[in-house]
């Protein structure tokens, strides 16, 4: 029977935020994010570009009803967000869901579920990096593609480099102007939706295209869930708050906040939009696959340009995602250096609390990934964007899992630090579990959209880290039986004999 894994306080550390004593008498992670920083890392998270570019598919799988995928999806996002705030509230730390993993379930845990995410973001920074180079390259196509995707991934990673704080002020700007965009379109298009915008003739919007043309369900129920399958993974990145949270100057504070605002954030940013869009246009219109949902409904409203606008809004979006990708990827890594799963070097910080190396190694995988994209764009590249397509899901049951052994923990030793608390423990998070595995195994049904392929290829992915991780814990395990046989002295070999 093996022990309970005690809780720790991130000043205790080596190399937490703000303290000395990290590797090789380096500093540690620096508390160089301010609150409006945190603030808008937390709301900008949750709106990924997948929303801007992805939804349309969405929409066009499900019709009106891709409102209730949305729904079932933030719903999942929200509980799982409320396990890790309970769990990053009580014990703030750079690994996150990792570091809460490692002590509830197990190094292997902790070692399987971080090397995983990182894989799944500094994939991202290829996609993104691409995406955005496709954007910049329509405006100024002098610049080749792979120059601009250069120039992106070059410029953020200086970004990084410098220090955090320059990381949230980057993060300040690109979340402000995604929060903004879609906040003045919700506005704007819900106006139109019920009649109420001057000087705009939109005879087709109202609140009948959601029943109307086919019904609410023009493909049946069935399509709830596929439509599931195709807007889970834009969700991903509400989890950067908790992870960004440890280098902020008041951590539990930051990561209450960042849980108790989810709510609004999903149903305002996710629901609110997506409701306009469907409201503005029949969901089977021509113009939503043609040229992308939100474009199609600011076409609608005789908006000029707004395809440039809407590109510029991805951009930012692309940019934003980048910037946080690298950064996540990058605190990660030095959260596995520093529990002992990736090279110590990792663990290692620059005079500003910057854990450089790590950065280097992220931005190095993510320059290679862009590479296959160019080169490989059918073969190596698909395998890697398939390979890491369902880590957000994995990711969030490890969540579960770590949170109900992390509650009786944190219980049993620190119950004062319980400021943030899952609702309806144990059984909210037991159904939260469950809702996940039947999604996965839904997945290996879906062969229109890739989904088996999605969840084989990432499951073979994750078979092979688990096979790392028991190895490497075996390895420390002899380590540590060998450090114990400490050789008995003559006296002592005396004593025992006599006795």
């Amino acid at each position: 029977m093996t022990s309970q894994p005690t809780l720790k306080t991130t000043g205790n550390d080596p190399g937490g935020p703000g303290e000395p004593g990290g590797p090789d008498g380096s500093s540690g992670l620096q508390a160089g994010l301010k609150n409006r920083h945190l603030s808008m890392i937390a709301i900008g998270g949750v709106i990924g570009a997948g929303l801007f570019v992805g939804s349309s598919s969405g929409i066009a799988t499900a019709g009106p009803g891709i409102l209730l995928s949305y729904a079932l999806v933030g719903t999942l996002v929200v509980l799982v967000m409320r396990m890790l705030g309970e769990m990053s509230a009580a014990n703030p730390t750079s690994g996150s869901f990792s570091a809460h993993a490692d002590r509830a379930l197990g190094p292997w845990a902790g070692f399987s579920i971080g090397w995983l995410y990182w894989f799944f973001w500094v994939v991202v920074l290829a996609v993104e990096a691409t995406a955005g180079a496709v954007i910049l390259e329509g405006w100024i196509p002098a610049v080749p593609q792979w120059a601009w995707a250069l120039i992106v991934m070059l410029v953020l990673t200086a970004t990084n480099l410098v220090s955090v704080g320059s990381y949230g002020e980057f993060e300040f700007w690109f979340a402000g102007i995604k929060v903004v965009a879609i906040a003045a379109f919700i506005v704007i298009g819900g106006l139109a939706v019920f009649g109420l915008l001057p000087g705009v003739d939109s005879e087709q919007a109202g609140l009948s295209n959601l029943t109307q043309h086919g019904g609410f369900l023009p493909h049946g129920a069935g399509a709830i869930l596929t439509g599931v399958l195709l807007v889970v993974f834009s969700f991903m990145g509400s989890e950067i708050a908790t992870l960004a949270a440890g280098e902020s100057e008041n951590p539990q504070q930051a990561v209450t906040k960042a849980t108790n605002s989810i709510i609004w954030r999903v149903g305002v940013f996710y629901l609110g939009s997506i409701f306009v869009v469907v409201a503005l246009l029949p969901w089977d219109s021509k113009s939503i696959t043609d040229d992308g949902s939100y474009v199609a409904a600011l076409d609608s409203l005789g908006i000029p340009h707004a395809g440039q606008i809407m590109n510029f809004i991805v951009l930012t979006s692309v940019l934003s995602c980048l910037n946080s990708g690298l950064y996540t990827a990058s605190r990660m890594a030095f959260s596995l250096g520093q529990r002992g799963d990736a090279p110590k070097s990792f663990a290692r910080t620059t005079g500003n609390g910057v854990p450089r190396t790590a950065i280097l190694a992220s931005v190095a995988f993510g320059f290679v990934a862009v590479f296959f994209n160019y080169k490989f764009p059918d073969s190596v590249f698909l395998f890697l964007v398939n390979s890491s397509g369902a880590v957000a899901l994995f990711v969030w049951l490890v969540i579960c899992f770590s949170q109900l052994r992390m509650r009786k923990i944190i219980q049993a030793e620190a119950p004062e630090k319980l400021v943030v608390k899952m609702w309806l423990y144990p059984y909210l998070t037991w159904a939260t579990a469950g809702l996940i595995v039947f999604i996965l195994g839904y997945m290996l049904t879906d062969t229109e959209h890739d989904g088996r392929q999605t969840i084989l290829l990432s499951l073979l992915v994750a078979a092979v880290v688990l096979v790392i991780a028991f190895v490497k814990q075996r390895g420390r395990g002899r380590r540590g039986a060998d450090a114990a046989r400490v050789e008995v002295p003559d006296e002592g070999r005396d004593e025992v004999s006599a006795g």
